[in-house]
């Protein structure tokens, strides 16, 4: 939990990414234009919408080409776009090369001064933003190029209708960590969501190590179609969230305590070429104050802050009906989580990897899971009883 960055750096830092997040690109603007359903309305009223949106895919999504999917991978994953060329799609192709260029140039834009300035403190907030907005840019472009060769042999999956008003989870976590003896986990979690407001509450407990972790917090949404509400769009938003944290290690002796403010962007990659319908991808920076308890006089030593970042690139699941979920492959900047951090070659520490998927089976009950690697390995799989179901 060492600070990267002093305090009023990183709040510029945030700053900077969030202007990147609130400039994407007709995030305000609805997905197809789709007729507003009532929230309250059945379940058959609902469906429709979602159903719509299947025929809504533009008719120009390219056929598969089997031939395009190895290209897309040797040398597609050095030259982001040669899979789609291969299949005949030259818009797709261009624009995957010019999102590799971007996030190539974005991070050269950071890098390069970073090192030259010897990651001078008085700077290095800007480059360090501009630099991993490269990286999330260059990632998101890299799993784009695989998609928009695969995609196009199976139909695409769509934003749900809408989401239940309340969510209850409960599950098993398991964490293999060498530095600490917690294996174990009981989670439980619930979400409610109102028409603009997402509140979230999990806890993970070890009953062994009595190890607690207790997360509390909640979502607004700026930008895009409420989660109750999201009939006839393409699932694109923009989120502020604010989360406070309690950790608790009773066998080591010490406690962390933090809180975080954040903004997560999701947009619908269709809007960058047809062939990429179904997927999403999605980027989120912020910033956490932290405070570390054990026994002793508090000093500057026990406060630190970070800063947030994570991006992944995901997929829809459902085609309508009540099987909806998503699957997103991810990144995570931050070090204080179950995973922690990876320590690189160069010294630095790197956060974790992670793919996750969620989907209500039925119109009440559903399941989660996750896997994460990074400086420990993280797996859990969870229970969902949307209460109440969809009425």
């Amino acid at each position: 939990m060492v600070s990267e960055l002093p305090l009023r750096s990183r709040w510029g830092a945030v700053c900077l990414s969030g202007v990147l997040l609130f400039s994407t690109p007709g995030l305000a603007r609805g997905g197809d234009g789709g007729p507003e359903v009532p929230v309250d309305a059945p379940l058959q009223a609902r469906v429709g919408p979602s159903q719509q949106a299947l025929g809504q895919v533009p008719p120009e999504r390219p056929d598969f080409k089997p031939l395009a999917v190895p290209v897309a991978v040797v040398p597609g994953l050095l030259f982001h776009g040669l899979g789609a060329l291969v299949a005949g799609d030259g818009q797709t192709a261009k624009r995957l090369f010019a999102l590799e260029g971007a996030g190539l140039g974005l991070i050269a834009l950071g890098g390069v001064p970073i090192a030259l300035t010897g990651a001078s403190r008085r700077t290095i907030a800007p480059l360090y933003a501009v630099t991993l907005a490269g990286f999330s840019v260059l990632g998101i472009s890299a799993l784009a190029n695989l998609y928009a060769v695969t995609a196009p042999a199976f139909d695409p999956g769509v934003a749900p209708p809408l989401l239940p008003p309340l969510e209850l989870e409960v599950g098993y976590q398991y964490v293999n960590d060498a530095a600490f003896d917690y294996r174990h986990f009981l989670t439980v979690g619930a979400q409610a969501r109102f028409d603009s407001l997402r509140l979230l509450g999990a806890v993970r407990v070890d009953p062994s190590e009595g190890n607690t972790q207790v997360r509390l917090g909640g979502a607004w949404r700026l930008l895009g179609a409420p989660e109750r509400s999201l009939a006839g769009t393409d699932g694109s938003a923009l989120d502020v969230e604010a989360f406070g944290q309690l950790h608790r290690y009773p066998t080591e002796g010490f406690a962390l305590i933090s809180g975080e403010v954040a903004l997560r962007g999701r947009l619908a990659m269709s809007r960058i070429s047809p062939a990429m319908a179904g997927s999403f991808a999605e980027v989120s920076v912020g910033t956490s104050a932290e405070a570390i308890t054990y026994p002793g006089a508090v000093s500057d030593g026990n406060l630190h802050e970070q800063l947030l970042f994570t991006f992944g690139y995901g997929v829809w699941l459902g085609r309508g009906g009540p099987f909806r979920g998503e699957a997103m492959l991810y990144y995570d900047h931050r070090k204080d989580s179950f995973a922690g951090g990876i320590r690189s070659r160069g010294g630095g520490i790197v956060g974790a990897f992670g793919l996750r998927g969620r989907a209500l089976l039925t119109d009440d009950w559903g399941v989660a899971a996750e896997v994460q690697g990074g400086g420990a390995l993280v797996g859990r799989l969870s229970l969902i009883h949307a209460l109440g179901g969809e009425r």
